[in-house]
């Protein structure tokens, strides 16, 4: 695998490993993109969020480099994905979905 794949595929491993537990209510991905851009991380989740059924509500926080490229590129996907600003945001967000 080359480039972007990689992480594309891992992401999408990782969610079937998570929901693959009866028991995951919410999902809360947070991202520091330092290394990998999230650009790139924000890719990789839409491309594993249309690959994979998710039937949890799904919350980014991400930082780092080409943040509000990765922020843009979540937002306009179209996916149900809930964005959030920081840590604390991004908690409060999956623990309430978590209990609805």
């Amino acid at each position: 695998m080359l480039g972007a794949e990689l992480p594309k595929k891992k992401i999408a491993e990782g969610f079937r490993i998570i929901l693959g537990d009866s028991n995951v209510r919410a999902i809360l991905i947070n991202i520091f993109g330092g290394i990998m851009n999230c650009e790139t991380l924000a890719s990789g989740i839409i491309m594993a969020a249309k690959t994979i059924k998710i039937h949890v509500p799904l919350v980014v926080r991400m930082e780092g480099t080409n943040v509000e490229q990765g922020k843009k590129k979540l937002f306009d996907s179209g996916i149900d994905i809930i964005v959030a600003e920081s840590v604390s945001d991004a908690a409060q967000k999956v623990v309430a979905l978590g209990q609805a």
